[in-house]
Formats: structure tokens, sequence, C-alpha cells
């Protein structure tokens, strides 16, 4: 039912980055990471605003968004 890589799959491709910061940088720092193809198309699926730590990230893979 549910092929989306878990928050810490996805928080393990995202160990470096800083925040705030904003879908692109978030989907590039996963890509730079060595992130598979599971855990980028669950960030691409994300909303297109800054997130202010990993677990706005989760939450937005989750689908947990306000």
């Amino acid at each position: 039912m549910s092929d989306k890589p878990n928050p810490i799959q996805i928080q393990k491709f995202l160990g470096g980055i800083d925040y705030p910061a904003s879908k692109d940088d978030i989907i590039a720092s996963a890509r730079d990471s060595g992130a598979d193809d599971a855990v980028l198309d669950a960030l691409n699926g994300i909303a297109d605003r800054e997130y202010d730590g990993p677990t706005g990230v989760s939450e937005a893979v989750a689908g947990k968004n306000d």
C-alpha cells in the first residue's frame, strides 16, 4: 500500500543539511548523499516551502501537513 520510505531512511540522507531549508535544498542534499529513487520521489512530493527542521520534512513526507 505504501512504498514511502520511513522517516529514518529519509533523515539519514539529510544529515548535514542546514535548516531552515527549501524543498529544492532538501532534494539536492539527499541526492548528493546518495539517496535512492524512493527517497527522492518522496521528497519530490512534499510541499514547495521552507522547512524548519527534520521533523517538518518527515511530517510532510508522511502527509501530515498543516
